[in-house]
């Protein structure tokens, strides 16, 4: 790491206080065990040991100096340890165009003690800590793991959610490690969760106009899928109904009025196109007249026309498994027996 883009006074950020918001300042070394406090005791989902928290202070410390790659933003609670903190390792990558110093920043620990928090604390700490590592250090590629309750500030802050990020965690098994039945031993909920399926949720609406054509939006960005349903993929704590409201407002600027009526699920198994299992919600977004079909607006980076088909006429436009999937979802609104469509897979 460049010794002289490391945080100094001269880089830090100014003390914000006189224009009431909280002063913020670089960390250093010194402040590498309440950073690790604060992780142990905000962050995680159960404190480290004293001696764990020894080994991490031991580990961060100097990689909080100028020639390390750890970095780090605070502000001071009055009785000298943390009120919050931002902390981001920078790590190296494979150049690309939107990243050409090859450089990424993975956002490692945000918290914020409970008895300060709705103070505006996170917000500060974070911006100087990506202000100074993109303005600074040339990083453009950041990368986090964002909780419910903390989604919305990260996606005002420019981040984007998404199914893209997996993880792992391997531990070799301690010598003589017991079963109990033959069956492998209790592990903490979030090693567990590592071994689990992991998938991508989504939510859509089929709309029909007053002569129930079925109305399908062309994708600028999906030839595999040139046509689609209005909808998208979950954003973190959303629920599906949640998802297929918001969604249908920012593709065609229509409002879906509940109560929500599922008309199918659907699963897909992962395949090349995209390396996870899928599963969706389609919803009944009712009959359009053909003034509110003419009044919606596109959004250009996603779709570039509007259609409505009868069923049979779809066929041609579409892959199969995307015509059946239509196909299942047309038959549950007109029966009104909800669809099971358990084999959307992904390309081979």
């Amino acid at each position: 790491m460049n010794a002289q883009t490391a945080p100094t006074p001269e880089t830090t950020p100014p003390n914000t206080a006189a224009a009431g918001r909280p002063p913020v300042r670089a960390a250093t070394p010194d402040d590498a065990e309440n950073i690790i406090r604060m992780r142990s005791e905000h962050v995680l989902s159960a404190p480290l040991s004293e001696e764990w928290i020894r080994r991490c202070t031991d580990e961060l410390s100097p990689r909080l100096t100028p020639a390390g790659d750890a970095r780090a933003f605070v502000i001071d609670a009055p009785d000298g340890t943390l009120a919050s903190c931002a902390l981001g390792l920078i790590h190296a990558v494979l150049p690309a165009p939107a990243y050409p110093r090859g450089l990424a920043a993975h956002v490692q620990v945000v918290a914020t003690h409970p008895g300060l928090r709705r103070r505006g604390y996170a917000r500060t700490v974070v911006s100087a800590l990506l202000d100074h590592l993109s303005e600074v250090e040339d990083v453009t590629l950041f990368e986090l793991t964002a909780s419910v309750e903390a989604a919305p500030l990260y996606r005002e802050l420019g981040f984007a959610g998404g199914p893209t990020l997996m993880r792992m965690t391997r531990l070799k098994q301690p010598a003589g490690a017991s079963t109990v039945g033959g069956s492998p031993a209790w592990l903490p909920p979030e090693q567990y969760a590592e071994t689990v399926l992991k998938a991508t949720a989504w939510a859509c609406v089929l709309f029909t106009d007053e002569d129930d054509g079925l109305l399908q939006l062309h994708s600028v960005y999906s030839p595999a899928h040139p046509w689609q349903f209005v909808g998208g993929t979950m954003d973190p704590g959303e629920r599906p109904w949640e998802t297929a409201v918001r969604e249908t407002r920012e593709e065609t600027g229509l409002a879906v009025c509940g109560p929500p009526r599922l008309l199918a699920t659907v699963y897909g198994l992962p395949g090349a196109e995209w390396p996870y299992s899928t599963i969706g919600m389609v919803f009944d977004g009712g009959r359009l007249t053909a003034r509110q079909i003419q009044g919606i607006t596109l959004n250009p980076q996603e779709h570039d026309e509007v259609r409505v088909l009868p069923l049979a006429e779809w066929k041609a436009l579409m892959p199969d498994r995307d015509f059946s999937r239509l196909r299942a979802v047309e038959e549950a609104r007109r029966t009104g027996e909800a669809a099971y469509f358990g084999t959307w897979d992904w390309g081979k």
